[in-house]
């Protein structure tokens, strides 16, 4: 059976090659009143449908179609409402796998115009930027809801980008982080020396520096030596290695620098 469209399954006719529809089986008329329909990507069949018929209950404007594989929906696509999004579900695989990666990429690339969001068991922050730059419009972690699933399916058919909270958050630490690590720096540089440090300490040359910083080279050569100066330095190696000692000290080595 290799695509899905059901309104009641029957055991009997598994084995029967024929496409399966789920209409929400409480509206007689539902099949005539579907304007759009959304597309389940799962390579899992007993997964797609049941995710599927319980998509359909919640949702009786929307036809719910579930295929193993984007190329299955393509045979039958004239058969169905205007697509109005896709709906990629990963299971626990990673968003980086090469097979995964490749899906989300060639699904955003050819359908540019339909949301394409991804359904994953993890709601790792890693994995969401992933996706999110692969050219997914949604990451939903498998921990919602139907009803959850479906206003954030609908969410993304407007327009809208939705991450799970668990990603601000872990923003939002990441942002502490950096911010705590550049403190050190506040009380020994000027503003501007500070982003030269950040790009001496990625061993960037004065070229590269002065281009990034919009700076003329002799201006960022000033900069580097009075850098040196402040931490005692003779040449650029010995500048990194004391400005990493410093951020791994988090600034109790600022006494002996100055």
């Amino acid at each position: 059976m290799n695509s899905a469209l059901i309104p009641n399954l029957d055991l009997r006719q598994e084995s029967v090659a024929l496409p399966l529809r789920i209409d929400n089986p409480n509206t007689s008329a539902a099949a005539g009143r579907h304007t759009h329909s959304l597309v389940i990507l799962d390579n899992r069949e007993l997964d797609r449908q049941c995710l599927a018929q319980c998509m359909a209950a919640q949702k009786a404007d929307l036809q719910i179609l579930a295929f193993g594989s984007i190329e299955e929906w393509k045979q039958k696509r004239d058969e169905y409402p205007p697509l109005s999004a896709i709906l990629l579900n990963v299971g626990g695989k990673k968003i980086d796998e090469p097979a995964v990666s490749e899906q989300i990429r060639k699904l955003s690339s050819e359908f540019a115009s339909t949301p394409l969001i991804v359904l994953a068991d993890s709601d790792d922050f890693g994995q969401i930027v992933r996706a999110l730059e692969y050219g997914a419009k949604g990451f939903i972690p498998a921990s919602v809801s139907v009803s959850v699933c479906m206003e954030l399916i609908a969410l993304s058919v407007a327009g809208g980008i939705f991450v799970p909270a668990s990603a601000l958050f872990a923003m939002r630490h990441l942002l502490d982080s950096s911010n705590s690590t550049a403190r050190p720096l506040a009380g020994i540089f000027t503003d501007r020396q500070v982003e030269v440090v950040e790009a001496l300490r990625r061993g960037k040359a004065n070229k590269i520096i002065a281009y990034e910083l919009n700076l003329r080279e002799s201006t960022v050569k000033v900069h580097v030596r009075n850098i040196m100066k402040k931490v005692k330095a003779t040449n650029r190696t010995e500048v990194v290695f004391k400005l990493n000692d410093l951020f791994l000290s988090g600034g109790s080595a600022t006494n002996s620098l100055c």
